[in-house]
């Protein structure tokens, strides 16, 4: 038994060394340095922020009532088309044609206490012109000459009385006059209703506001984004920046705009500060909605055509240990690129301009078409050992991948 033992024994070491000459006569990896390039080019580049909005109507009017009453007839609905001046809706009429018949009749009274206070005035006027003559020929008492000159200052006092009764009562009729004139309500644009609060038969109160009855879009051909700008983003912000957004509505759409201005006054949301900034939005094909969500990019700085490379050359950097048997040409400057001439690498100061992250603007240094390395790439190839040594078979060592038993 221990001869058996010591047979199998001999017979795995036999094997497991078998196995690791397998493993050590594999292929081996030999690495190859190569450099990836590009050629300086021009492009465009540009920076931009993002941000949400509302779709608005640039004008927009909210029109109301200023007397109270019930709703009798609408003319118009959602999405109806109206012009300045075309009625809308009327209220019901009876109480306000009342107040001003009632107005209109205080005013006749006070114009015929007038008349009547003017005609005493008048003969006031001629008994004091008698009693002083009488007075002044001393045919009539002292007492008598006063209590007629008293009685005409008294009628000359009731007629400007009575002409303030009289404006005031004209006063009156006007206002019943303009009240009634308020239950028939008109379109103070031309424009589109977007927007009805009342129905026929609806009582509305303008006690303490105006009730509000329509809104009404004045073009909607001609739209406007509410964007809310993080503070952190609206220093870079400037009226005229180009914008392109875009709506869930019309997700394969991207529309044009640009800022038309930077609202001042902050708005503060969960500790959130942001400011509104306008947009405008042409919209002559009507898709834009009042208020549809938009997902807005504010281009905060461009740059077209200009002489640029990509962001990573300028961050390549050649040392020994990595390029071989490469000659390094360096030179002095911050921003360098270089280039791969023969066997060596040259470093080119160069001035640079605006980046957006992917590619750099360059101002001066290299010309337009020259190629440059942008970064160093390891390629490993497998190569077969040379001179790999055969051995010995083993009846219990498994052969190579891919040889045939004979």
């Amino acid at each position: 038994m221990k001869k058996i033992s010591k047979i199998w024994i001999a017979a795995a070491a036999i094997v497991l060394l078998a196995v690791i000459a397998w493993i050590l006569s594999g292929s081996k990896k030999k690495e190859e340095v190569t450099f990836a390039t590009e050629k300086v080019a021009k492009a465009n580049i540009h920076n931009s922020i993002t941000a949400t909005g509302t779709i608005e109507a640039v004008t927009s009017v909210t029109v109301g009532t200023q007397v109270s009453g019930i709703v009798s007839k609408l003319y118009v609905d959602y999405n109806s088309e109206v012009k300045k001046g075309q009625v809308i809706a009327e209220l019901d009429k009876t109480n306000l044609t009342s107040t001003l018949n009632s107005a209109r009749a205080n005013l006749l009274s006070a114009r015929a206490n007038l008349q009547s206070a003017e005609a005493n005035r008048d003969y006031q006027l001629a008994n004091y012109n008698r009693y002083k003559t009488l007075y002044q020929k001393g045919l009539v008492s002292a007492d008598e000459y006063e209590s007629a000159r008293l009685s005409y200052q008294q009628a000359v006092e009731q007629v400007a009385s009575n002409k303030q009764n009289v404006n005031s009562s004209q006063e009156e009729v006007q206002r019943a006059q303009t009240n009634l004139g308020y239950a028939t309500i008109t379109s103070p644009i031309d424009g589109v209703v977007i927007s009805k609060s009342v129905e026929e038969g609806q009582t509305v109160a303008a006690s303490f506001s105006t009730p509000e009855l329509f809104t009404i879009a004045k073009d909607l051909t001609n739209m406007q984004v509410i964007a809310d700008v993080d503070e952190a983003d609206i220093g870079e912000v400037a009226v005229g920046d180009r914008v392109s957004f875009t709506v869930d509505a019309y997700p394969n759409d991207t529309f044009e705009g640009k800022v038309t201005q930077v609202r001042l006054q902050a708005t503060t949301t969960n500790n959130v500060v942001t400011y509104e900034v306008v947009i405008s939005a042409q919209n002559a094909d009507l898709k834009l909605k009042p208020g549809l969500t938009a997902n807005v990019t504010i281009y905060t700085a461009e740059r077209t055509g200009v002489t640029c490379t990509s962001a990573k050359a300028l961050r390549f950097t050649p040392t020994k240990e990595t390029v071989g048997n490469k000659k390094i040409v360096d030179c002095n400057g911050k921003n360098k690129v270089w280039t791969l001439e023969g066997n060596t690498l040259k470093a080119h100061a160069v001035n640079i301009g605006m980046t957006d992250g992917m590619h750099t603007e360059i101002l001066s240094g290299i010309a337009e078409g020259t190629v440059i390395v942008t970064e160093l790439k390891v390629n490993a190839s497998e190569t077969a050992e040379a001179g790999q040594q055969q051995t010995e078979s083993s009846p219990f060592a498994p052969g190579p991948p891919g040889r045939k038993k004979k």
